[in-house]
């Protein structure tokens, strides 16, 4: 079926619009690609019959890795040979997603040459993603990115590939630099990268400050957002050119104020001690205010996407921690919490699970962390408060000789 010219109406439909189309540059793929062509004929019949075809049959990767590539088999393979297998593999992207135009040519030139040619820039986890090549073409193009630089991503039940904002590159929010954390973080915790060992995946996702671009609350076992613990710094000057060009301070900056720290009577001022660091206000008067000078980070854990359990955003762990290299004491607090996780954890459940099972206080204990009151994950509704207590026992008078 794949050496003559598919129909594909359901698909058509979908170049008809005003947006571009998958499907319109899939087709000038299958002029050169049979490999394209045979998808473009699978993905017709699962629309056709409202379900799809792709199986999990086995493991594959290359040579000394356990992770990076993700097996895909089709459970039609008869109608559509060229899609008997359609592996992906995932590729290191460098920190911030900068890249040359040279790099970029190099990775389309070598999957041209092993595989299906169609990429996806970049995916949820934030590797480069190459879509489809058969089982003896994952060596092959596994050595040529090596030899031309790259390394493969994370899969399976091992950290993923950390990922993190611009950071100071070009954001002038940022309070730490995200891209050395994240190449530092990748380069040292290899072996868990590429050798899947946990009871399931684990990802780092670095943002520089409170805006958080990354998304990391929402998508990372343990996320690092830049933030400062002095006061916001304020010109005074600049906010009076904002209120003078029109802006309402007091109901726009202040009375959106989620900590409703700030006041504005002709001068702007703050209770640093209540400010939650939202970036609301530096947001909407970004010439007058910024975060502080004593910057670092904090460390929250537990978010994922609903699928053994449902969706959980991620929880204050550590409220800061300077974010200075050699990083060590964000390493080392992982490695405990790894520990922990590997010894406890059930296939499949992710480390924020695990918590909740376990309970914060267990957790809290085995990583050796102090309770503090930033690290709840919603207002408490039992009443009563229970206490541990200890009783020494009294030391027994010497008797009498």
């Amino acid at each position: 079926m794949a050496d003559k010219k598919l129909e594909t109406p359901m698909l058509d439909e979908l170049t008809t619009g005003a947006w571009p189309s998958f499907v319109r540059e899939l087709k000038k793929v299958a002029d050169r690609k049979p490999m394209v062509q045979d998808l473009l004929g699978q993905l017709e019949l699962s629309y056709q019959e409202g379900q799809g075809h792709w199986k999990h049959g086995g493991i594959v990767g290359v040579m000394g890795y356990g992770g990076g590539v993700i097996g895909r088999y089709s459970d039609v393979a008869e109608e559509f040979p060229n899609v008997a297998h359609f592996h992906t593999m995932r590729i290191n992207h460098p920190s911030g997603w900068f890249y040359t135009s040279k790099a970029l040519r190099t990775i389309c030139d070598i999957w041209e040459r092993h595989g299906s040619g169609i990429t996806n820039m970049h995916g949820s986890t934030g590797d480069i993603i190459l879509l489809g090549t058969t089982t003896p073409e994952l060596e092959p193009t596994f050595q040529e990115l090596c030899r031309a630089g790259f390394d493969l991503g994370g899969s399976g039940s091992a950290v993923r590939t950390p990922s993190c904002c611009v950071g100071q590159a070009r954001c002038e929010w940022a309070c730490y630099d995200t891209m050395a954390l994240t190449y530092d973080l990748t380069q040292t915790f290899q072996d868990a990268l590429h050798r899947p060992a946990f009871p399931y995946k684990f990802k780092f996702k670095c943002a520089g400050c409170p805006n958080d671009c990354v998304a990391s609350i929402a998508r990372a076992d343990m996320s690092i957002i830049g933030t400062w613990r002095d006061d916001i710094r304020v010109d005074q000057e600049a906010v009076k050119a904002y209120a003078a060009a029109g802006v309402n301070i007091e109901r726009d900056v202040c009375g959106r104020c989620p900590a409703r720290c700030m006041q504005y009577n002709g001068k702007l001022s703050i209770d640093n001690r209540s400010c939650v660091r939202c970036m609301h206000c530096i947001n909407v008067m970004p010439k007058a205010l910024r975060p502080g000078t004593d910057t670092g980070a904090t460390l929250l854990i537990g978010s994922k996407a609903p699928i053994v359990q449902g969706a959980l955003l991620s929880s204050v762990l550590v409220p800061f921690m300077k974010m200075e290299p050699p990083y060590q004491e964000l390493k080392d607090l992982v490695d405990r919490i790894w520990e922990w996780w590997d010894e406890n954890g059930k296939n499949r459940e992710r480390v924020g699970e695990l918590i909740q099972r376990m309970g914060m206080r267990v957790f809290l204990e085995a990583v050796g962390l102090e309770p503090h009151p930033d690290m709840i994950f919603h207002p408490r509704t039992n009443p009563y408060v229970f206490y541990d207590e200890f009783f020494e026992a009294e030391e027994e008078e010497p008797e009498a000789s």
